[in-house]
């Protein structure tokens, strides 16, 4: 990404970057694609500064591709055959120091990879200390991918790296993204006394069949459904998920996403694959001085199961009176998809006098609501607007997040949690920038008016892949989305609870809704923000 950070002020107008002086970089077979316009989000009428920001965002989730578009699957990368090797074993490391591994890619035949573009995940681990942390991977561009580590804790450390998807798989998941928007569907049911329709909806309708536009008023936020045949428009009485298209691959393609072979697996290492890390006089890792910076890694790490943040305290809140005493007197708004949704449950079940009062809403769509009476606390759920991929939302509970915010008046006992990313990852990223540039706005409004609201923005996280998942919602859609989240607010008054890192480096398998225990620990650094220990 190093290449792509500085080209904010030489970017020109156009869905292709390209420098002014026209200088080739080295990713720059990615940039020539020409992008198919993908309905609304050619129309926009961004300002001058929005559209450098996005143009620069995009050239910042830049990816590197094959040297063409025609790798047969035996020269595709092969975990198997690919080994990493950590640099200086034997070296006398200390907590603090920093450990770099060599991931050296091979394809099926055995011969080293002579382009880069694999997705890798990493990371080090010391199983009995219940002990993890992310790496940063660095693409050589040429087969070979360097690790970096952070040394936080004493013990032997294990290293861990898995080849999420291969360069070839992520050249299929680009054009997915930008040629097939439309492999998840949604759809709507339209209702006038005892006749009911339902048709087809999305971000954009092809073809030349008569749409409703339900395009939002304040935001601008596009969604269009089929128009019933004898129905009017008004008659929309709910929204659900339609489907997932079937067929999206060819066959050489569809050999590139096999669970077991070339999904998430494992890369070994050709020697040792650990080290001994010994303590060191001045142990404490937080420097908590330094500004929270959504770019820093890792940004944490676990530590007997408990997530120790690296840029500031986090106080585990493991007694339910503590969250009672901490939220007393708050109103607690969360905004986005399932993943927030954990968090209403987990607080609802462990805080006793948190007792969810029913609004009759459907199972896990909400909004839901929870009261505590006696502390005067009141917890709420609400789900992003479309495209969300959850079952039945009533056409009056759509809400945007944006004009949800702009109804909010803030101030110090109000505590906001936004997390919005999954449903996204089947979109061209600017349909992504367009809402998170909506949300922003809001949030700065009412960071204007009410400065001591606190807003806490839950990041994206790793999940389980199969085959049919990864065309959906693979963990590299959702890395390009959250590194575009946490570009567009940094600079701003938010905080962080980075699930990405806490779902990456613990022990437990990924999942799309992390277990407990993990949960547990983005409350603790939920909750840390807004009660911080004073120290």
């Amino acid at each position: 990404f190093s290449l792509l950070q500085n080209l904010d002020d030489d970017t020109i107008s156009g869905s292709n970057w390209i420098t002014e002086n026209n200088v080739q970089h080295s990713l720059s077979q990615t940039t020539k694609t020409t992008r198919k316009p993908y309905c609304g989000y050619k129309q926009q009428t961004l300002s001058k500064r929005e559209q450098v920001e996005e143009e620069s965002l995009l050239a910042a989730i830049q990816w590197p591709t094959p040297p063409n578009s025609r790798i047969a699957f035996l020269q595709s990368t092969d975990p198997l055959h690919s080994d990493f090797v950590i640099v200086k074993p034997s070296g006398s490391f200390k907590v603090g120091d920093q450990l770099e591994v060599l991931v050296h890619l091979k394809d099926f035949q055995g011969k080293p990879k002579q382009y880069g573009g694999d997705y890798l995940q990493a990371r080090i681990h010391s199983p009995l200390l219940k002990a993890g942390a992310t790496g940063r991977v660095v693409d050589c561009h040429n087969g070979l991918y360097k690790v970096f580590f952070t040394l936080l804790w004493p013990g032997e450390v294990k290293v861990s790296v898995s080849l999420v998807h291969p360069s070839e798989a992520i050249q299929v998941l680009l054009r997915l993204r930008e040629e097939r928007p439309d492999r998840v569907y949604f759809k709507s049911s339209f209702k006038s006394g005892r006749y009911s329709e339902t048709t087809e909806c999305n971000v954009c309708l092809l073809g030349d069949l008569p749409v409703c536009n339900f395009t939002d008023l304040y935001t601008g936020e596009p969604w269009f459904c089929y128009k019933p045949r004898k129905l009017s428009c008004t008659s929309r009485i709910n929204h659900a998920k339609g489907g997932y298209q079937k067929g999206l691959l060819t066959q050489e393609e569809s050999l590139f996403f096999q669970s077991d072979v070339n999904i998430k697996s494992p890369i070994l290492s050709s020697g040792p694959d650990s080290v001994i890390v010994k303590p060191n006089a001045f142990t404490d890792s937080i420097s908590i001085d330094r500004a929270e910076d959504p770019t820093v890694s890792p940004s944490g790490y676990y530590y007997e199961d408990e997530w120790r943040s690296r840029t500031h305290w986090v106080h585990h809140f493991n007694n339910s009176d503590d969250i009672t005493k901490c939220l007393q007197g708050k109103v607690i708004h969360l905004f986005g998809d399932s993943t927030i949704r954990q968090w209403f449950e987990y607080l609802t079940a462990f805080v006793p006098d948190l007792v969810e009062f029913n609004l009759g809403s459907p199972k896990n769509v909400g909004p839901f609501m929870s009261v505590d009476l006696k502390h005067n606390i009141l917890l709420k759920f609400r789900c992003h607007g479309p495209p969300i991929r959850f079952s039945t939302v009533f056409s009056s509970e759509l809400r945007y997040i944006a004009n949800e915010l702009n109804g909010i008046v803030g101030g110090r006992n109000t505590v906001i949690a936004i997390t919005i990313w999954s449903h996204f990852s089947t979109f061209p990223v600017e349909v992504y920038i367009r809402r998170l540039r909506n949300i922003r706005r809001s949030i700065i409004q009412l960071l204007d008016r009410s400065p001591k609201t606190l807003i806490v923005i839950r990041t994206a996280n790793v999940q389980e892949l199969g085959p049919e998942v990864s065309l959906f919602n693979s963990d590299w859609y959702s890395f390009q989305l959250d590194s575009v989240m946490r570009k567009m607010f940094s600079g701003i008054a938010v905080h962080f609870v980075d699930a990405w890192e806490m779902s990456l480096a613990h022990y437990l398998p990924h999942n799309l809704h992390p277990k407990e225990v993990i949960v547990k620990n983005q409350i603790d650094v939920f909750l840390s923000y807004v009660c911080p220990l004073q120290i």
